[in-house]
């Protein structure tokens, strides 16, 4: 596992986290949060806050990344480009929660899952924290295609 940094998104960057935490990054996200709470927090904490806010990337006392478009692809690239490739593994995290996914062996959640599911699914993953269920349906191949796109180029829950 590398040392890739730890993440902060402010709330104009929700659907980056959601797609950071896809590809293995900590990506901490609150969209409720003032610049003061999140400055604060990315200091405490040790984290790279990531935004949008020219006067919040500006702060002195932060490590962040000023986030230049708008667009999604080129967002994951810029951060790949300047913060390096990500920790874990690409779907390890949980996208709603950013905690690590927990193996589950099927028993554990055949009342969770569909029947169909249950029987041609041999693995499972949960989150911890939200208690949601994933395992490798047809959207993940569709996933990771994209993010092999992306990757060239500079996943969703199943509750």
């Amino acid at each position: 596992m590398n040392e890739a940094p730890r993440l902060l998104l402010d709330g104009m960057l929700g659907r980056l986290a959601k797609w950071l935490r896809l590809l293995g990054y900590d990506a901490a996200y609150d969209n409720a949060a003032t610049d003061l709470e999140l400055a604060h927090r990315a200091r405490s904490e040790h984290l790279v806050l990531l935004t949008r806010d020219h006067e919040l990337a500006a702060r002195r006392g932060l490590h962040t990344l000023l986030i230049a478009s708008d667009d999604l692809e080129e967002q994951l690239a810029q951060v790949q480009t300047q913060l390096g490739p990500p920790a874990d593994p690409a779907l390890s995290r949980c996208p709603v929660c950013n905690v690590p996914l927990c193996p589950a062996p099927p028993d554990a959640v055949a009342d969770r899952v569909p029947p169909y599911v249950l029987r041609t699914h041999p693995t499972f993953d949960v989150c911890p924290r939200c208690n949601r269920v994933y395992w490798e349906g047809t959207h993940v191949e569709h996933m990771r295609d994209r993010i092999d796109m992306e990757d060239k180029d500079g996943p969703e829950s199943n509750t």
